[in-house]
């Protein structure tokens, strides 16, 4: 590894979500997807059926709704470390 960086998330394993936040982390798993596709389409990617680096064309450059649910687990997945890391840290999401 360069530097001999080795990451250290902090383990939130312990941390259950309420079920109360379920709406909230599909809302933020939207946002997620809507932050990402705005930065790409801003550096000059287009829509296109495959990811081509040198055409700059993504398939995910659709709406949320319309992703394959493999893609919406991860904005998902994002999310809930997100919220699950504001929990362990003793916030409280009220």
């Amino acid at each position: 590894m360069k530097n001999n960086y080795t990451p250290q998330p902090i383990d939130t394993s312990d941390v259950k979500l309420p079920k109360e936040l379920n709406t909230l982390v599909e809302q933020m798993a939207k946002n997620v997807h809507e932050v990402w596709a705005e930065a790409r389409i801003r550096q000059g990617w287009t829509y296109g059926p495959e990811r081509n680096d040198t055409l700059m064309t993504h398939p995910c450059l659709v709406p949320y709704e319309e992703l394959p649910e493999e893609e919406r687990e991860y904005d998902r997945n994002t999310s809930i470390g997100t919220l699950k890391l504001i929990l362990k840290m003793g916030f409280k999401i009220t």
